[in-house]
């Protein structure tokens, strides 16, 4: 017998990035309705230079009425686009670097407990200078960190981003 079973699904907005829908449940023979966000998916960069540093980006996250610095990264422009072509795409128009050595790290689901958004991060090296190619409602700034300094601010508890984090720690365990 299923302890869980999805009865309705209802469209409340829809929004440039997401939906948002009310989905109404039976858990153990109870009613319940719970939120549930879907988003396209998207992909994220750990990029090394050649001296070994990563490329991050400062950017303003309204969410957060601050800058945050975080992996490069972005949304899939249409659903069913190839997360490594995202990656590719984002980490030019990001920070202005391109490179054909890409290489999938791992997978994270942001926020499993109201939203299907998942991120599929990728490692890039032997990078390319291009040009940015930012949105006109963009204002990103392009850093370079030592792997231990950005170790450091997840320590610390200033960064926060899930998906660099998990992105800078899974290239700091399986490649240093």
């Amino acid at each position: 017998m299923e302890k869980v079973k999805r009865l309705s699904r209802e469209v409340r907005a829809k929004g440039t990035v997401i939906t948002l829908y009310k989905d109404t449940v039976e858990v153990n023979g109870n009613i319940a309705d719970w939120d549930f966000i879907h988003h396209d998916g998207a992909a994220a960069v750990v990029a090394v230079n050649d001296d070994g540093k990563l490329m991050m980006v400062r950017q303003y996250r309204n969410a957060l009425d601050r800058f945050t610095l975080e992996l490069p990264a972005g949304k899939l422009d249409e659903p069913g686009e190839s997360t490594l072509v995202c990656a590719k795409r984002e980490l030019e128009e990001e920070t202005g670097y391109y490179s054909d050595d890409v290489e999938y790290l791992l997978t994270v689901n942001t926020t499993i407990a109201f939203s299907d958004e998942k991120v599929d991060i990728y490692l890039a090296k032997n990078l390319h200078k291009t040009a940015q190619h930012l949105d006109p409602e963009e204002e990103i700034d392009v850093e370079l960190w030592d792997i231990e300094d950005l170790k450091k601010l997840i320590y610390e508890g200033k960064m926060t981003d899930g998906k660099t984090i998990a992105g800078i720690m899974t290239y700091a365990a399986k490649y240093l």
